[in-house]
């Protein structure tokens, strides 16, 4: 999940980004918002970002200014500026000084996606760079495996979306449909599949209550536990568990 930092010095213009860029499901988090240049270089500084959003009018350090002084960093973020139609001056002078990109006030949905989907293949590229050996389709599917480890060694009844997504650093709507794209199936069907398996392991295996057995699975109303139990199994808890005891007595007779 890449990082961006959004600089601009009007709350709702980065209020309205960030809805906007979580919105698009990309492996791309807004992990923090600065009202001007000389904020986000303070922040910068004790924090690692991917990539910076800034506007080019901003009060006490404009986005010119901010993005000159980066050059001082010895591991700077890539830089997308933001103008209006009429600063296209500023513009050339921010695409010579290095940035990225930029995008035009009012940003439509459809010129952002293009412009970080851009800016990601641009990174993949990179990666390939530093390490040709490195498949970067393989990067998925690499996610994925360590989803299905933490899910291994993770009690059902703790397994959440959003926690599997920050244990590999994902946003949940992306991780949600990566993991449908590469397992072809949704993760919380796939999740349901492995709480009703274990469901009818410890039907079998031990006295616990139904209720208990819900609990231990991740289901805190019983009724709801039955119901998925029913859809999946095709007979209720209680009738799975009498007829594979009456199984197991009859191997036994």
């Amino acid at each position: 999940m890449k990082k961006i930092l959004l600089v601009d010095d009007e709350r709702w213009v980065r209020t309205a980004l960030k809805w906007t860029i979580t919105k698009l499901n990309l492996p791309i988090q807004v992990v923090h918002e600065c009202e001007n240049g000389l904020e986000a270089l303070d922040w910068i500084k004790h924090n690692e970002v991917d990539l910076v959003l800034t506007d080019i009018r901003m009060p006490i350090m404009d986005g010119l200014s901010f993005v000159k002084e980066l050059d001082s960093f010895k591991e700077k973020p890539d830089v997308i500026v933001i103008s209006v139609h009429d600063e296209f001056q500023f513009v050339q002078k921010a695409l010579r000084s290095g940035v990225f990109d930029y995008l035009l006030k009012p940003i439509e949905d459809d010129d952002l996606r293009l412009c970080l989907q851009k800016w990601l293949e641009k990174r993949k590229e990179e990666i390939k760079n530093l390490d040709p050996s490195l498949d970067v389709e393989d990067l998925p599917s690499s996610t994925i495996d360590r989803v299905l480890a933490y899910i291994e060694r993770t009690p059902l009844s703790q397994i959440t979306l959003k926690d599997v997504a920050n244990n590999v650093h994902m946003n949940p709507s992306y991780l949600s449909q990566l993991f449908k794209q590469q397992l072809n199936k949704k993760f919380v069907d796939y999740i349901t599949e492995l709480r009703i398996e274990e469901g009818k392991r410890l039907l079998v295996t031990t006295s616990l209550r139904m209720s208990e057995i819900a609990e231990r699975v991740g289901y805190s109303d019983l009724a709801y536990f039955s119901n998925n139990f029913k859809k999946i199994a095709g007979c209720s808890p209680s009738d799975f568990r009498k007829s594979r005891l009456q199984l197991v007595k009859s191997n036994h007779s």
